[in-house]
């Protein structure tokens, strides 16, 4: 009954907005961002709607199929606003690399440009050109109430390197640096906290200039850490005097502290942080490999304790599982999945997904690494990253069989809309579990609470008993992510949790002290 309701109500209070839009759209980005409120589902443009006539994973343009473009995508808009989801983030739509590439149609984080389109994004069922269809895309986001947030790629692609060698850092033998293993890229030189290369300051403004004259409302800027932080404090700046709602998030983590290269700067979070970013990763992807509660719980502490410490409001996405990570259903099936979707619609984090995950996608490409029929680049074979969303070739849709959880994605992003001022304004409090594999929390505002109770071994069974101070069976307590809310005396919970398996409740008229 009650997963029901929230369906119901999700979709009443997501299609509202949208009934209602302004013909202008004013940009609230940052603040949706700040408040922990962003719904992020992250696309690849190229891939998303993509036309797979005969379903064997690769776009073949010589039978007719499509790949995805800009215009394409605009049909899948309606189903994401009706799944609860926000804001998109969507992945390098520039020029890439055809030189030293990987995969057939080259990868997205190969920039070939930083001032013009992708043409692999142009559809030729219209007379629009590829900036005006770019446009139309955005707009008919914000007609949805969805927000759209742009890749900034961190490297140039090798092609860029010939045309523009004094913008890329060289080796000793005055050969641009790889950086880490990222063969089909090379080190943009940003030069360093006092010296800013001004060749690529003017190449990120110049695309900072074309992204927001096409409409978007944010960017996500890759490998933040690889550029100094003044560089961003001067970047981040000039965009707000434009417009002081324009987000930006980094690609950074508090356990990334190594440069991608000898030759790289790294700048740690703290330090974006304090030139100007509005948020950043964290460290939740390493949950694959916590084992024990308190190594949430010590994290979510962590995140929330960086909120009001640099003198602007700070936030973080929901990072379990992104574009760099393998698909969760092949860490520890289903119940991670669900896991994942819950804590990030009962954290104060901003939800984070990947196309493909509320289906359940696994990311396996039967042709991948294979040679390949047809090459758009250097590059015979369609390289992959086994188990992870597809960025190098024309390949089909993302997307797996759940519909089920696709119900679910829908209902848990509608809570978190739901419990939004909650989540913006409450008192998050860590619970005492007995049991050092089952994690409890709770969320307390305006006399509603939500507790939340998750077992982090997919292996086994746990039992716990969750200390609630103060709480009573006298509460109204409905069960949101379960059929019936656990056994409950004074003060305490008794859970019997199956392996990965979280829980969710809704208390009325009850506040955590």
């Amino acid at each position: 009954m009650i997963k029901r309701f929230l369906a119901i109500l999700g979709v009443i209070c997501l299609t509202v907005p949208s009934v209602f839009a302004s013909d202008v759209w004013v940009n609230d980005l940052r603040s949706l961002f700040l408040s922990d409120s962003a719904v992020i589902y992250e696309i690849n443009m190229r891939t998303f709607g993509a036309q797979d006539i005969n379903k064997d994973g690769i776009i073949d343009k010589s039978e007719g199929e499509e790949s995805g473009n800009f215009l394409n995508a605009i049909s899948r808009l309606d189903e994401l606003m009706a799944s609860g989801v926000n804001t998109i983030h969507v992945m390098p739509v520039m020029a890439i690399g055809k030189t030293k590439a990987l995969g057939a149609a080259g990868s997205l984080y190969s920039a070939a440009s930083f001032s013009e389109l992708n043409p692999q994004l142009k559809s030729d069922k219209t007379a629009l050109s590829l900036e005006e269809q770019a446009v139309k895309f955005i707009n008919e986001a914000h007609k949805r109430n969805i927000r759209v947030m742009i890749d900034l790629p961190a490297c140039g692609a090798y092609d860029l390197y010939l045309k523009r060698p004094e913008l890329f850092v060289k080796d000793s033998s005055g050969q641009p640096i790889i950086p880490s293993d990222w063969t089909d890229v090379r080190l943009l030189d940003a030069g360093d906290e006092n010296n800013i290369n001004p060749d690529v300051y003017n190449l990120y403004k110049g695309f900072v200039d074309y992204v927001m004259q096409l409409g978007v409302d944010g960017i996500r800027a890759d490998v933040a850490s690889t550029k100094p932080a003044n560089f961003w404090k001067e970047l981040i700046s000039y965009s707000r005097k434009r417009d002081p709602q324009f987000m930006w998030l980094a690609e950074a983590s508090d356990s990334w502290t190594e440069p991608v290269s000898p030759k790289s700067v790294f700048t740690p979070y703290d330090k974006l942080l304090e030139a100007g970013f509005d948020g950043f990763y964290a460290s939740y992807f390493n949950m694959k490999d916590w084992r024990n509660a308190s190594e949430l719980m010590n994290h979510i502490k962590f995140t929330n304790s960086l909120k009001t410490k640099y003198g602007q409001p700070k936030a973080v996405i929901g990072s379990f599982t992104t574009h760099d990570e393998l698909s969760p259903v092949l860490i520890n099936g289903q119940p991670y999945s669900n896991m994942i979707l819950w804590l990030n619609s009962t954290l104060p984090v901003n939800s984070y997904y990947v196309d493909g995950f509320d289906t359940g996608d696994n990311y396996i490409y039967l042709w991948g690494n294979k040679k390949a029929r047809i090459t758009y680049t250097d590059d015979e074979y369609y390289f992959v990253h086994r188990g992870k969303i597809d960025i190098f070739n024309f390949s089909r849709r993302p997307g797996g069989k759940n519909i089920n959880f696709k119900r679910d994605f829908a209902i848990a992003n509608g809570f978190k809309h739901f419990i939004a001022p909650i989540i913006a304004n409450g008192k998050f409090v860590e619970l005492k579990s007995n049991n050092s594999s089952v994690f409890a929390y709770g969320l307390s505002y305006n006399k509603t609470t939500v507790l939340v109770f998750g077992n982090m071994s997919f292996r086994t069974n746990n039992e716990a008993v969750i200390k609630v101070p103060h709480y009573n069976d006298s509460f109204l307590t409905i069960p949101v992510e379960m059929d019936t809310a656990p056994v409950s005396k004074k003060d305490k919970f008794n859970v019997n949790l199956m392996p990965g398996e979280i829980q969710v409740l809704l208390v009325n008229e009850f506040e955590l002290k």
